[in-house]
Order: C-alpha cells, then structure tokens, then sequence
C-alpha cells in the first residue's frame, strides 16, 4: 500500500490542471481562431467565395502553398544533412555552426528580410554574381523550354521577385527540421551502421534500409513543422518579395493589404481557408507520421 506522501503529484490535482490547460488554450488560441470564423459567418455564402475565389486570391494561394512546400522539401534535405554532420562529427567551430542554426527563432523576421535583401539584391555582395547566372539559366530554359513562361514561373531575378520569397522561407523553416533530427540522430546507435557493414550493404543500402526508416517519423515532423512555419510568414518575406499582385504576393500579405483597406469581412475569409487548408495539412501529414511509424517497425 503506497503512502499519501508517495501518492501526491508535483503538478495539483487531474482537474485543477485540466480546467487551467483548457482556460489558457481557450484564451491564447481557441477563442482568437473562432472569432475569425466568427466574423465570416456574416458574410452570404456567395460574398464568402467571392472573396476567397477571385484571381488575386487564388494566385496567392498557388505561391503561398506552393514555394512553402518546396522550401520545406529544400530544408529537408539539407537539414538532414546538417543535423548528421552536428551530431556525428566533431571539427574546430562545431559549437558556432550548432548555434547559429537556432539565429532564425531569435532574430526578428523584418531583420531577416532586410538582410536577405541586402545580401542577394542586385548590388548585394551575393546577388551581384548569383543573378546574372539565374537570368542566364532562365535564359537557357527558355530557350530549351519555350512553351514555358520561366521568366513568370520561377522568377527573372533573385531579390524583388519569387526566389527570394523561396529563400526567405527557407530561412525561417531550417532550424525546425535540424532540431527535431537532431535528439533521434544523437540517439541513433553508429552499432547498426556497423553491423549493416559488416552484413556486406553498401553505402546506399545503409543509408535508405537503416538509418532513413529510423530517422522518417522525425523527418516528416520537422518538414510539417518548416511547412507550417513557412505557411504563415509574413515579415521576413514582405521585404524581399517585390509583393507584385498575381505573381509575388504571398497570402499572408493580402490579408494585411485587405485589413489596410478596412475590408475586415474579405480578409477573415481568406484566413479562414488558410486556416482550414493548414488544418487539414496538418492532419494529413500526421496520419502520415503515423503510418510511417507503423510501416517502419514492421
């Protein structure tokens, strides 16, 4: 028989925790969500498409998803690669690199755009040699590619245009994939490399049936993660996008434009499908996460 001493919880008790988690969570994120619903349920169902269907809104959402989507794929890969040389690798300056992956969470996503700005303009000490080699590759694919409007599609130019919005958002979502690898990683046994050496598997074989099915459920939360980060990022981008209509305005900023022009009604419904279409992201990559943890234990 356990004493009461042994019996009693650090935390008070289940129902006094319950109602202040639920309180808190109501106060910080339920009730500000619902009011946005909330305010679109005045509208008629013919204003609410209209708002959330017309050209502009749509060619937000095409960039918005799109570009974010692809930056968290780039931040995947790359962050994999980053977080492995951190935790198996020891080399002079370690420690520096391991702390400025974590710059994006502390620095202000306005000083991120106005530096990535500075760095990868035209008359930036990156952007002057990168853009003449991105229009010459823009050039060549149209050349190769001339049913394709490239120039319109991936951008003519790296700042002001749809490549810095991709480089802005992977900027701000790498930190989220290289931390969640990084606890599995440490906890990844180098036996097992070993011992799939030692069974006579290549490289390869190692890498894509060992270390990847171990490391898969992290990897699919930190790309949810970056892809939500870069899903709802405003400030970082609005500096480097050019924030041209119908080419490279991202949603988040139409939302802003909207409020600006006091058209409140307009901007809650399209943060509403925002809302909506991250909801169910986020829950589709979850069952993901979920088969991938059953898949791989098999």
């Amino acid at each position: 028989m356990s004493s009461p001493r042994a019996s009693r919880s650090v935390l008070p008790g289940f129902g006094l925790s319950l109602g202040f988690t639920l309180i808190y969570l109501s106060l910080i994120v339920l009730i500000p969500l619902s009011a946005a619903f909330i305010k679109t349920a005045g509208m008629s169902w013919a204003d609410f498409v209209a708002a959330v269907t017309s050209p502009r809104v749509l060619a937000s959402y095409r960039l918005s998803f799109g570009v974010s989507l692809i930056a968290a794929m780039v931040n995947g890969f790359f962050g994999l690669i980053l977080a492995w040389v951190l935790v198996r690798y020891t080399f002079p300056g370690r420690r520096v690199v391991d702390a400025l992956v974590d710059l994006p969470f502390a620095l202000p996503t306005a000083v991120a755009g106005i530096a990535l700005t500075a760095i990868y303009s035209k008359n930036g000490w990156a952007g002057q040699w990168l853009e003449p080699l991105w229009a010459r590759g823009i050039h060549q694919l149209s050349v190769l590619v001339p049913a394709v409007d490239w120039e319109n599609w991936l951008g003519g130019k790296l700042a002001f245009d749809r490549p810095g919005i991709f480089l802005a958002l992977t900027f701000v979502g790498l930190p989220f994939v290289v931390r969640t690898l990084q606890p599995v990683l440490a906890d990844l046994e180098p036996e097992l490399e070993e011992a799939a050496a030692t069974l006579g598997a290549n490289r390869w074989q190692t890498m894509t049936r060992v270390i990847l099915p171990e490391l898969m459920p992290a990897l699919i939360t930190g790309f949810a993660l970056a892809f939500a980060r870069a899903l709802g990022e405003y400030g970082s981008v609005v500096f480097i996008a050019g924030n041209m209509p119908q080419h490279s305005e991202i949603t988040p900023l139409l939302i802003i434009t909207k409020l600006e022009q006091y058209d409140y009604r307009g901007a809650t419904a399209i943060a509403v499908v925002m809302l909506v279409a991250s909801f169910v992201l986020l829950l589709l990559i979850n069952l993901l996460q979920k088969w991938s943890r059953r898949y791989y234990r098999i």
